[in-house]
Order: C-alpha cells, then sequence, then structure tokens
C-alpha cells in the first residue's frame, strides 16, 4: 500500500493545470481550468502526503488563501478521492 501512496503524492507534487482540470472533470469536482491552474503552480515540489490528514489539511488551508475557499473545498473532495 505504501508504494500506492507514494505514486499518488509524487504525481500531486508535480501535477499540471491541465491534468488538475481534467480529473476534476472526471470526478465531476467544480474546478475551473484558472484555478486548476493556480492549484497545480502552488503544489509543484511541495512534496505534501495527502494521505496525512494534518499535512492534506494544512495544504488546503493553504489553497483557500491562492484560490478561495470554495476551491479549496472542492480540492479536498479531489484529495479525498485520490486517498480512496
Amino acid at each position: 500500500m505504501k508504494i500506492f501512496e507514494t505514486v499518488i503524492n509524487h504525481k500531486i507534487n508535480t501535477i499540471t493545470g491541465d491534468e488538475l482540470f481534467k480529473y476534476a472533470q472526471q470526478f465531476n469536482i467544480g474546478v475551473n481550468k484558472q484555478q486548476a491552474y493556480k492549484v497545480a503552480q502552488y503544489l509543484k515540489g511541495k512534496n505534501v502526503n495527502i494521505f496525512d490528514d494534518r499535512e492534506r489539511l494544512a495544504l488546503i488551508k493553504e489553497i483557500a488563501k491562492i484560490a478561495g475557499p470554495e476551491v479549496a473545498r472542492e480540492v479536498n473532495k479531489l484529495f479525498v478521492q485520490f486517498t480512496k
């Protein structure tokens, strides 16, 4: 299971705006392309573990600051989908 977590976290830490937007559409998450680019730019190189609730919460708080609380809630929904 650890390898699965490593792969998912690596993807999150290197995701592009286009990829994030594609995943948001796939999972019916309300994030537009501009918001996806903002979030992806922030995530790039952060090396965050979305499987750790504390780290994910801190990340979501930072996303709320740069893209707004609604976008942060939607991105969190996407992260939860990735961790299932």
